[in-house]
């Protein structure tokens, strides 16, 4: 089975920043954000909120960084923040990257952050340019392998879970995207589908935490 794994949803920063638009969230959701870091081969800086079942919100935005301008993840989140921020993107994560590689015929794009004490989280990914052509699509990760306990959901304990995602486009698009056939499937998510009635992607995330479900 070809079964990919929810790993992450990505909210770009609105014009007030990354702080502000972290604390907006925080305060709404009732947990604790977690330190991110720079991604510097994509002109990034995110933070972080762990969830439940190995996945994570992160709150990314665009630096002043030519690397912004130049990779697709970081011409997504400087799109969405000059939209004036909200849901960006999701990711899913799969121990089989190749076959994406082989059917999109191009190679993943290595990424990382270092810690602090000098360990440092990689992975590969493939998918942006998809996502930027049809937001409703995830992109793609393959983690290193060992890095668990660096996986951004295990940077604190979680306080709240991923409940559902609200996405604007269309089932069939999805498993068409991930491979095409019934065993292309996302496992550990909960996903309405709506019509678009505009750009396709995400119109809310919901969330079971401490003040109950909170839908952003």
């Amino acid at each position: 089975m070809n079964t990919c794994r929810m790993d992450h949803v990505s909210y770009a920063a609105g014009p007030e920043g990354l702080d502000a638009t972290v604390a907006r969230i925080a305060e709404r959701l009732g947990v604790e954000r977690v330190k991110g870091g720079i991604h510097p081969r994509f002109g990034t800086q995110n933070a972080l909120f762990p969830m439940t079942e190995g996945q994570y919100l992160e709150v990314v935005e665009a630096l002043d960084h030519p690397a912004s301008l130049s990779a697709p993840f970081g011409q997504l989140v400087r799109a969405r923040s000059e939209q004036g921020g909200g849901w960006m993107s999701w990711a899913v994560a799969t121990p089989d990257i190749g076959r994406f590689e082989r059917r999109l015929g191009r190679e993943a794009v290595p990424g990382n952050r270092r810690f602090p004490d000098g360990r440092e989280l990689s992975w590969r990914q493939i998918g942006i340019k998809g996502t930027l052509a049809d937001p409703q699509l995830p992109y793609i990760l393959r983690w290193a392998d060992g890095q668990e306990d660096m996986h951004p959901s295990q940077a604190a304990p979680a306080q709240a879970s991923i409940a559902r995602l609200s996405i604007a486009g269309s089932p069939d698009r999805l498993r068409e995207w991930l491979g095409g056939t019934e065993d292309d499937e996302v496992a550990d998510v909960s996903v309405d589908y709506v019509a678009p009635s505009g750009t396709p992607g995400i119109v809310s995330v919901t969330f079971s935490t401490p003040k109950g479900d909170v839908t952003l």
